[in-house]
């Protein structure tokens, strides 16, 4: 179908603009809490490693450099209970791209389905749309299942925008019903290291390369993850997909042909960073503080906050104005704060708004103050 199947779709930030001039126009200034971009320091030991790697007159790995591979796969073992062979491990430049190109790259195309969730990030039906597959939103697996047109089924786990996360057992039967289908599972799982709900905290956010999900089988499953959130490196676009080596060559040899490789300065950045638990520790406990602030602010001020057990993300609502998401991003505006509409997300969002963590401390705390003093609005 190629790219005239994107003719006619706005970008759905774009029609925030209005909004965000109306937040700008504040006394105070604009709080920013819609896209989510990382707004704290890049840390000093991914710093350090891309200036180090700062000579880097060669072309770079499309693979990756085997230290960089062998990183993902320890941090796989140290933090997310997965083991996976260095081999299955290919960096991206940033993760949207891959959710974007991924299916025309597994050569999708009309008469196959992907399946994706029903609140979703929107580049997932982008990537089907690009490629003229056919799309399925959908939670339940039973709507899919045995049906042999389904080639591709994304999981997003902590979900964007809403925070959910999947458990073991609801992995497993996407797993196994894919498998019957003959479809590949893609798991997205950038806001992993960012759980909330206090079980998550104790046991961490399950992946879908667990030998609890996956029996140690990674065949067709693929998981896709990124720096940005966890170690401030969205400008880095430091991301990559891990899982099956087999589906992994056959996405290298495209990328090889096409020329999508991460910057070798980039790679050895993401090995250090990988490495280092700490800062993102650290990180973890900055967007905690945060989120204590903005919690007790917006109940207070009469929203309810609906999932969000991980992630970057507060899904929200006002439940004496449901179904009016664009009124609520109106409202925050009118406020000098500016939120994403959840109709960004699909129709089943129309309800809510996503408030994101991303801001300063300062920041944070001015529109704490701007909600508690809307109580009752």
């Amino acid at each position: 179908m190629g790219l005239g199947s994107l003719a006619g779709i706005d970008f759905p930030w774009d029609l925030l603009s209005p909004y965000g001039e109306r937040a700008r126009s504040h006394p105070d200034g604009v709080v920013d809490l819609s896209i989510g971009t990382p707004v704290d320091a890049t840390p000093d030991v991914v710093r350090r490693a891309l200036a180090d790697a700062s000579d880097a007159h060669g072309y770079p790995q499309t693979y990756g450099t085997p230290a960089l591979r062998q990183a993902v796969a320890d941090w796989f073992a140290r933090r997310r209970s997965a083991t996976v062979d260095p081999d299955g491990v290919l960096p991206t430049v940033g993760s949207k791209e891959l959710v974007g190109l991924l299916p025309a790259m597994l050569g999708l195309g009309a008469g196959d389905t992907v399946v994706l969730p029903r609140v979703a990030y929107p580049t997932y039906a982008i990537g089907a749309r690009l490629a003229g597959a056919e799309m399925l939103a959908t939670d339940d697996v039973a709507d899919w299942a045995d049906r042999p047109d389904v080639k591709l089924v994304w999981v997003n786990s902590p979900g964007n925008p809403h925070g959910a996360v999947a458990t073991v057992d609801e992995l497993r039967a996407v797993v196994a019903a894919a498998r019957r289908a003959g479809a590949v599972v893609v798991s997205d799982e950038c806001y992993a290291e960012l759980p909330w709900a206090e079980d998550l905290v104790r046991d961490g956010v399950p992946s879908l390369l667990d030998p609890q999900v996956c029996d140690g089988d990674h065949t067709g499953l693929l998981v896709t993850y990124s720096l940005s959130k966890q170690s401030n490196m969205a400008g880095y676009r430091a991301a990559f997909v891990a899982g099956d080596p087999a589906v992994v060559r056959d996405l290298l040899a495209l990328r090889k042909q096409i020329g999508l490789i991460v910057p070798a300065p980039v790679q050895a950045a993401m090995a250090a960073a990988l490495a280092d638990d700490a800062h993102v520790a650290e990180q973890r406990e900055t967007y905690r503080r945060r989120r204590e602030i903005l919690v007790p602010a917006l109940t207070d001020a009469g929203f309810a906050i609906d999932l969000s057990e991980a992630g970057l993300y507060l899904w929200t609502r006002r439940p004496d104005r449901a179904g009016d998401c664009w009124g609520l991003v109106d409202w925050f505006a009118e406020r000098g704060v500016l939120v994403a509409p959840g109709a960004f997300y699909g129709e089943d969002g129309a309800r809510h708004v996503r408030i994101s963590l991303t801001a300063s401390d300062e920041r944070v705390r001015a529109a704490a103050d701007r909600l508690r003093g809307s109580v009752g609005a």
